[in-house]
C-alpha cells in the first residue's frame, strides 16, 4: 500500500512542480492563473463530485461514521486552535491564516490521492468527506474572520459565503441526484464525467503557480503553528475517533487523509479578500505543499496499519 500512495504521490508532485516552472518561466501570461483557478473552482473540481456522489457506488460505506469523524475533528481543531490563539496572542490578521493553515484542506491533491489509493470508490468517499466538512470549514474560517480581522462580515454576507461556495453545491447536488434515484442523464453523464477528470490536473498545476508566485516570509512562529496542527494535531486527532467511533478500512483512511492534507492555495484569495496577512498565507501554502511529501505517506501508513 505505501508503494501505491508514493506512486499516486510522485504525478502530484510533477504536475505541482510544472505548474510552478510554467509560472516562474512566464511560459504563461500571469492573466491565464487567476482564469484557471475559478475555472478549476466554479465548474471542474465541482463537475468531478457531482460525477462521483451521483455515479459511485456507495453501498457499504459508513456515511454516518465517517461524517461524524470528521465533524468532530475539525470542530475539535478549531477549539483547540482558538485557545492557541488565547495562548499565542499573534496578531489577528496572522492568526487568520494560521487558522487557515490549520483547518482547511486541498481538495485537488486529496481527491486525486484518494482516486489513485481506491478508484472510482476514493472519489465517492472524497466527495462525502467534501460534503461533511467543507461547509463547516467554511463557516468556521468566515468567523474568524468576522472575530479576528481588521475587517467585520455582516451575517448575511457570512450566509452567503458558506451557500454559495461552489464546492458544497457541487456536492450537495451530487447526494441529491443520488438520494433521489435520478441520477445523471445518458446524454448528460460524460460531459460532466470529463469534466470532472479535468479538475485534478488543472487544479494542480495552478496549486504549482501559486507557489511559484509566493514569497517566503519572516513569520516563522505562525507557520511553524499552522503546520504543525494540520499535520500532527489533526490527522492524529481524527485517527483517535476512528477507533473510538469503530470507523475503520477505506471510510478511515481517507478521513485520516483528508484532514492531514496541505491547506487550501484558495486560502490566500480568501486572506486577501476578507482582510487576513495574505503574504504570510501564500508562505503557508508553499511549505505545507512541499511538507506533505513527507507527512501524508508517515500519517497514512499510520492509517493502514
Amino acid at each position: 500500500m505505501l508503494d501505491l500512495l508514493l506512486t499516486t504521490l510522485v504525478p502530484i508532485i510533477l504536475l505541482i512542480a510544472l505548474g510552478t516552472w510554467l509560472r516562474v518561466r512566464g511560459f504563461m501570461a500571469e492573466s491565464f492563473w487567476p482564469g484557471a483557478e475559478r475555472l478549476s473552482y466554479y465548474v471542474l473540481l465541482p463537475s468531478l463530485f457531482v460525477h462521483g456522489m451521483a455515479t459511485a457506488n456507495l453501498e457499504g460505506v459508513p456515511i454516518f461514521g465517517m461524517v461524524g469523524v470528521l465533524v468532530l475533528s475539525t470542530l475539535l481543531g478549531a477549539v483547540l486552535l482558538v485557545l492557541y490563539q488565547s495562548v499565542a496572542n499573534h496578531d489577528g490578521a496572522d492568526f487568520t491564516s494560521v487558522f487557515q493553515g490549520g483547518i482547511r484542506f486541498n481538495n485537488y491533491i486529496g481527491a486525486t490521492l484518494a482516486f489513485g489509493l481506491y478508484g472510482s470508490a476514493g472519489i465517492a468517499l472524497a466527495a462525502v468527506a467534501n460534503a461533511a466538512i467543507v461547509p463547516l470549514v467554511n463557516l468556521l474560517c468566515v468567523l474568524v474572520f468576522a472575530r479576528f480581522s481588521a475587517r467585520h462580515s455582516s451575517p448575511g454576507t457570512i450566509v452567503r459565503a458558506i451557500f454559495a461556495n461552489p464546492l458544497i453545491i457541487g456536492c450537495g447536488l451530487g447526494m441529491l441526484l443520488r438520494v433521489t434515484g435520478v441520477g445523471l442523464p445518458a446524454g448528460l453523464e460524460p460531459t460532466v464525467g470529463a469534466l470532472g477528470k479535468a479538475a485534478l490536473p488543472m487544479g494542480l498545476l495552478c496549486v504549482g503557480a501559486a507557489l511559484g508566485g509566493a514569497r517566503l516570509g519572516q513569520q516563522v512562529k505562525p507557520m511553524l503553528a499552522a503546520s504543525l496542527f494540520k499535520f500532527l494535531v489533526m490527522p492524529l486527532a481524527t485517527w483517535g475517533l476512528c477507533r473510538m467511533l469503530g470507523l475503520s478500512g477505506q471510510a478511515a483512511v481517507v478521513a485520516v487523509l483528508y484532514q492531514a492534507l496541505p491547506t487550501a492555495s484558495s486560502s490566500y484569495v480568501m486572506a486577501r479578500q476578507m482582510g487576513g496577512n495574505a503574504p504570510l498565507m501564500a508562505t503557508i501554502i508553499a511549505m505545507q505543499t512541499v511538507l506533505a511529501a513527507a507527512t501524508l505517506p508517515l500519517m497514512l501508513t499510520l492509517t493502514l496499519n
